[in-house]
Formats: C-alpha cells, sequence, structure tokens
C-alpha cells in the first residue's frame, strides 16, 4: 500500500462535520504518497437515511459507495455504533481537528500507523489522531 486513497467527512470541502461519519454530506478523496496529497473528487453520500439508528444497510451502502472508488482508510471527527462493521474493510481514523487541511497533515504523519492498522485485516481497531 504505497499510496493510500482516504475519505474525509464534510460538508462543506473545509472541515470535518460534527456528526457521525454516516451523516456526511459528501466524502472528499484524496490520495496521499509519502507527504503528498491529492484531491481526487467529491463523492455525493447518497445513502437512504437510517429508520434504524446503527442501520446496518447504512453501514453496507456507505462501505459500497467508498469501496467503488479504492478508498482504504475513511476519517470524520465522530463514527457512530457502525464503526464496528466498517472497519472491517477501511481504517478508521478519528480526527481532533475541526480543519481537514490538518487532517490530511496527521495522515501523511502518520502512514506507518495507518499501513500497521491495514495489515490486520477484519481485526483493525480504529486509530485518534
Amino acid at each position: 500500500m504505497e499510496k493510500i486513497k482516504v475519505a474525509f467527512a464534510t460538508d462543506d470541502g473545509s472541515n470535518f462535520i460534527n456528526r457521525h461519519f454516516g451523516d456526511a454530506r459528501f466524502y472528499d478523496i484524496y490520495e496521499i504518497e509519502g507527504n503528498q496529497a491529492n484531491y481526487l473528487k467529491r463523492v455525493d453520500n447518497t445513502t437512504e437515511e437510517e429508520e434504524i439508528h446503527a442501520d446496518p444497510k447504512k453501514a453496507k451502502g456507505i462501505a459500497n459507495l467508498l469501496l467503488e472508488e479504492n478508498v482504504s482508510v475513511v476519517i470524520s471527527k465522530i463514527f457512530g455504533p457502525n464503526i464496528k462493521r466498517i472497519r472491517k474493510k477501511f481504517v478508521c481514523v478519528v480526527m481532533k481537528d475541526n480543519d481537514i487541511s490538518e487532517g490530511i497533515q496527521k495522515i501523511c504523519d502518520n502512514t506507518e500507523k495507518i499501513y500497521e492498522e491495514w495489515e490486520k485485516g477484519s481485526d483493525r481497531q480504529h486509530l485518534k489522531l
């Protein structure tokens, strides 16, 4: 995993949302290689509103949406109970910062940790940066 594709949960492209990852309006996708981050695209969150809290259908819909883009890392300030489901397919990173540009720098600075977590497969835990 030399290059990694990451998805940032955002409503405005500049800041992380203060809601669960699955509630973002968009996912801004970047490719990270070493200390370089390249913006690739914005993906609309087209999953339907959940009928029950932590709906597994919503987790599956978001996972499929991001897997189509070859994303391997998902980043947000807050994850809900579905983190247990999505961390089997992604490295989940809980970000303390509000600003996505600061989050990008933290990802660049911590790629080794992210690679190590990725290698654990379905036994992954989330990371806090």
